[in-house]
């Protein structure tokens, strides 16, 4: 095995799922600008989630429509031909 290919510097952070509100804390080397209290009363750097375990279908066994009709209308009027 390869030595000194990861990265040293885990740190705490906490992931939020924005679809349902659902946070957790992990250690993570990702980098954030914006900063959350967590339940424990200490201040991690927060990582947005589009999705996670906690709102997938697969693990939730529902099947709840994702919203990403913001996300495509914010393309089409990126991309739309200017008449």
């Amino acid at each position: 095995m390869k030595k000194d290919i990861h990265p040293k510097q885990y740190r705490f952070v906490v992931f939020k799922d924005m679809s349902n509100g659902e946070s957790f804390l992990s250690r993570s080397t990702a980098r954030s600008s914006e900063t959350i209290k967590f339940e424990d009363g200490n201040e991690y750097p927060l990582i947005k989630l589009e999705i996670s375990n906690t709102s997938h279908p697969f693990y939730t066994g529902k099947n709840i429509r994702v919203d990403t009709a913001g996300r495509i209308d914010k393309f089409n009027k990126r991309y739309a031909k200017k008449a």
